[in-house]
């Protein structure tokens, strides 16, 4: 392993020589490198990359010492390695300046060498604890991402699964959850753009994303008679059909433990809310405006959508722009107007996913 280097940095030869003795029974652990100048130090610090410590005198010619400073700001180094300015008394105002720049001690001619030797020694020992500290935090955190990542993944895969497994026994195809995420994603990501005011991020449109697929796992709950009917429900039996709703928020309420994450909000609130309508004419619970959450508002378009241009046992399907006419028309129901913008701006991405899918017989 290579040594570190102490740099020493005055254009007075003496005043170079003195600090070099003092830090002579540290050879083993430090190469001492010298600059008489400004400009010869900052060609030491570009050719050196294991500087430890920097002793920097103030008045020099050619550059001096604040010129060095400000090319350590500039590349960001005066956080990672130590200078110590070396000044006199008769210097006005250069301890403010020094320390604006960033200096970690100032210590004045004529030195004590007992002095020197600790504190730089201290300041070594300082800088080098903190930068293992932002290291081991930096690998901390990076740990933990990808244990998070190797979790979203899980969860992923497990709703997906879940998700294929409601719309298998309800005899619809097993591509619905993944479209339903699709077209969430897409308008997540127009309502982020133009609408800020919802204070939507990357990764909570990637959560809603994910929670979309099980906006219909209550239909486990929803009778076989019911739910596999090839016809048209009776007012009776839709009045039981809806319950799926709430039978998902009941199974969740009893499978997910951490009930204060984001991510168990978004899949509550999709799965109970997604049939509620702007005019609070939806169900169940019959909300209106904004107070329906923005996940549950955005999935609501995305799952009508689908279910227009799907076939089912009790309609035939509808071409993109007829279903794309009958959600702005107000026909399937009233949505809000942002999400509406953002599903109007998704047009042609939604036209192009039905086409692709058909494309690949997926449907």
């Amino acid at each position: 392993m290579e040594k570190q280097q102490i740099l020493i940095v005055d254009d007075e030869e003496i005043s170079r020589v003195v600090l070099r003795e003092i830090f002579q029974d540290e050879e083993e652990k430090y190469d001492i490198l010298e600059a008489a100048n400004g400009q010869e130090a900052i060609t030491q610090i570009q050719n050196n990359k294991d500087i430890a410590l920097i002793l920097l005198d103030v008045v020099m010619p050619v550059m001096d010492g604040f010129k060095v400073l400000e090319y350590m700001n500039e590349q960001d180094l005066i956080k990672k390695i130590p200078v110590i300015l070396i000044t006199s008394e008769a210097v006005e105002n250069s301890e403010y300046e020094a320390y604006s720049l960033g200096v970690a001690d100032v210590i004045h001619k004529p030195f004590y060498s007992h002095i020197v030797k600790k504190r730089s020694s201290n300041l070594i020992a300082l800088y080098q604890s903190q930068q293992n500290m932002q290291r081991r935090l930096k690998q901390q955190k990076e740990e933990i991402l990808e244990q998070q990542r190797k979790i979203n993944e899980n969860n992923e895969c497990i709703i997906e699964v879940l998700g294929s497994t409601v719309e298998a026994r309800s005899a619809e195809t097993g591509e619905h959850t993944r479209r339903i995420k699709c077209f969430t994603r897409i308008m997540l990501k127009y309502l982020m753009k133009y609408f800020p005011k919802y204070g939507l991020t990357p990764e909570q449109v990637n959560q809603i994303a994910m929670a979309s697929a099980l906006h219909d796992v209550g239909k486990i709950g929803i009778p076989d008679a019911i739910l596999l009917k090839p016809a048209r429900l009776t007012p009776e039996e839709f009045e039981i059909m809806k319950t799926h709703t709430t039978i998902g928020c009941d199974i969740l309420e009893k499978a997910y433990r951490d009930k204060d994450s984001d991510f168990y909000r978004y899949c509550y609130e999709i799965c109970r809310h997604h049939h509620e309508r702007w005019d609070g004419n939806g169900y169940p619970d019959h909300l209106v405006g904004d107070e329906i959450p923005i996940s549950a508002q955005v999935v609501a378009i995305a799952d009508v959508y689908d279910a227009l241009v799907s076939p089912r046992v009790y309609k035939s399907v509808y071409a993109n722009n007829i279903a794309y006419d009958m959600i702005m028309n107000g026909e399937c129901g009233q949505f809000s107007p942002d999400v509406l913008e953002c599903f109007r701006l998704s047009k042609e991405d939604f036209f192009n996913i039905v086409e692709v899918i058909k494309m690949f017989d997926f449907v």
